[in-house]
């Protein structure tokens, strides 16, 4: 049967452009959806904020795409899912939303060394959802997780992440002392970190480190896809409708910044209409 709102949107949240990379994955998995992407720029980053803080913010975000119809609303951050996601579900208990968790977990189990690094903000590393796979998993089958933070690096992503940077050179320098401790998975636990996933492969593989990078995004599309299936909500399928040729993204921002439009264009490789909430 088909669902009744299979031709609503899918929404996403993010502090800043940094869940355009879970987008990417959505519109490849599911084609044929129409997203809405909320931006909150006003108030990006979100990593350095305190808890109830970014709670607040969560709720006010997951709101206003809930008033604008949303199907299912994917939490593309991971401090926002962290600190914000089950107060989210307990505000909206009828609407499917999915929260980021860094993939930890299949990096744990795949280890060989028995040491794996998470790269992600502050507000991640200490929220609950990263300590509880680290309690449940790594620590019951002896692997050691070490967690590294750079408040510069969301910055860096939002800026262009130019290679000559001193935030480019630390992670140079951590990528080396990443190797030198035998750390053979490094987790991605922000967003925007996957923008920079290259430039970590690139450096690992020239310097001969046996590092694997991942991130969550591509779990995160499947979710996505098994709950609309279940719900019945996915949209329906269009000759049209292929990772060439979808439906626009539809690009909403808290705050006016003249750098956006370049930024997001860069990031997606196509041009996107940037509109502002007043």
């Amino acid at each position: 049967m088909k669902g009744e709102n299979d031709s609503a949107p899918i929404g996403l949240f993010d502090s800043g452009v940094g869940g355009l990379s879970v987008y990417l994955h959505l519109a490849q998995q599911l084609p044929a959806e129409h997203y809405i992407y909320y931006a909150d720029t006003l108030h990006v980053p979100y990593g350095n904020r305190e808890s109830q803080d970014i709670e607040k913010l969560t709720l006010v975000a997951v709101e206003w795409l809930y008033q604008r119809g949303c199907k299912l609303i994917v939490i593309a951050c991971n401090s926002a899912s962290a600190h914000g996601l089950e107060a989210a579900r307990r505000h909206y208990p009828n609407l499917p939303i999915v929260g980021l968790v860094p993939a930890l977990k299949p990096a744990v189990i795949a280890s060989n060394s028995g040491h794996v690094a998470v790269l992600a903000t502050k507000a991640t590393l200490d929220g609950t959802l990263l300590n509880q796979v680290i309690t449940d998993i790594a620590i019951p089958s002896g692997t050691q997780v070490t967690k590294y933070f750079d408040p510069q690096l969301v910055p860096w992503v939002e800026s262009g992440m130019t290679e000559t940077s001193e935030v480019a050179q630390r992670l140079r320098q951590q990528l080396r002392h990443f190797a030198h401790a035998k750390v053979d998975y490094l987790v991605l636990g922000c967003t925007h970190y996957p923008f920079f996933k290259d430039f970590l492969i690139h450096e690992i593989k020239a310097q001969q480190f046996a590092i694997q990078v991942v991130d969550s995004g591509q779990a995160i599309a499947t979710r996505v896809q098994s709950l609309l299936a279940e719900k019945k909500l996915l949209a329906q399928k269009s000759l049209v409708a292929t990772c060439h040729n979808r439906p626009p993204l539809v690009f909403y921002a808290t705050k006016h910044d003249e750098r956006l439009d370049k930024l997001v264009s860069c990031l997606l490789g196509e041009h996107i209409q940037i509109q502002y909430i007043l």
